[in-house]
């Protein structure tokens, strides 16, 4: 007698944007049934008739076993709920989403930031709104709209057990989409993070015209910070070498496709932090950067990158007052971060 075959996984997308949206169609190649929920009912309808998000990833048709909603409702019985929301509206998005949310269905994390309010990474936030959920992340150097078009790309996802991570992975591999699982969620958060706001100082480089040398020294300046601040909350220095960190910072820190370092780029041109923010929507790395600083201060970790880029967020210094500070900080041994 043959076994019975399994059903379709069931697969629940928080966030209509551009990532959620391709996620979304990812899922549905490996041959899950999915549900992509964005908050704005219009935006909702117009996929549902279309096919198409067009205000997020347009050219890109979605699959038919994608069906989008604006009713939180739609998202029981998923197997798995990905949560691509930007970090600031994790907590509202998850509280929102909680009598939907079957107990110990894994909630995999899509945003990169610390949350302003509490200080908390995505998975602190997850374990408090969420208890009865085990969170994975899923990070790496990953543009949405190449992953959407099928262009090779690897990532990471991080549980708390490898066997947890390997298994959800393979929800979402695809010829072009590798996927390398990791324990080590904390490392993987603070890789994703921190290098949305050493992106930023990227830009501001890149936008005054400081050249490719100066953006060089930068990404690997700022990757010393990354690495001090990671060891300093007990990331594994391997997790900060991979994926998650290094190749995520290469790849942020070099590319207009970066939110993140289009908008320093345009404080580089001279627009004001107001009308760059305006233009950009939401920018992770200027959401996350206050209190990651504060955070680093807390536990005794130099970040000037990071200092220098808060600093003109926050009016304190000019694009140019940051840069001559930086540059007039006194020479030492590069050896140990």
């Amino acid at each position: 007698m043959s076994t019975p075959a399994r059903p379709p996984r069931r697969i629940a997308v928080l966030g209509g944007g551009v990532w959620g949206t391709a996620l979304a169609n990812l899922a549905a190649r490996a041959g899950a049934q999915v549900v992509l929920w964005t908050r704005d009912p219009a935006h909702a309808a117009e996929i549902a008739a279309t096919g198409f998000n067009a205000r997020r990833l347009p050219g890109v048709p979605l699959l038919a076993n994608v069906t989008a909603t604006s009713d939180l409702a739609l998202i029981q019985g998923a197997d798995i709920v990905l949560l691509a929301v930007p970090a600031q509206t994790l907590r509202e998005t998850a509280t929102r989403a909680r009598p939907h949310i079957a107990a110990h269905v894994p909630v995999i994390i899509c945003a990169k930031g610390i949350e302003r309010a509490t200080g908390l990474f995505m998975s602190d936030v997850i374990a408090q709104t969420l208890p009865d959920n085990p969170p994975a992340i899923l990070s790496g150097p990953s543009f949405a709209d190449d992953v959407a078009r099928g262009l090779p790309t690897a990532v990471t996802l991080a549980a708390r057990d490898a066997e947890g991570a390997e298994a959800l992975a393979a929800a979402f591999a695809a010829p072009w989409f590798r996927l390398y699982h990791t324990a080590d969620i904390r490392g993987v958060e603070i890789g994703g993070s921190v290098k949305n706001v050493l992106a930023i100082a990227c830009g501001i480089a890149a936008g005054r015209g400081l050249g490719q040398s100066a953006g060089a020294a930068l990404i690997a300046r700022g990757f010393a910070e990354l690495t001090r601040f990671g060891r300093a909350l007990g990331a594994d220095p391997g997790t900060l070498m991979g994926l998650a960190g290094l190749g995520d910072l290469v790849l942020t820190c070099g590319s207009t496709q970066s939110r993140n370092y289009s908008f320093g780029w345009a404080l580089g041109q001279g627009v004001s932090v107001e009308d760059a923010q305006a233009a950009a929507g939401t920018v992770e790395g200027a959401q996350t950067c206050g209190i990651l600083v504060e955070l680093a201060r807390r536990q005794g970790v130099d970040m000037p990158i990071a200092q220098a880029v808060e600093s003109v967020l926050t009016g304190r210094a000019s694009v140019e007052d940051a840069i001559t500070a930086l540059l007039a900080r006194p020479a030492k041994a590069e050896a140990r971060f």
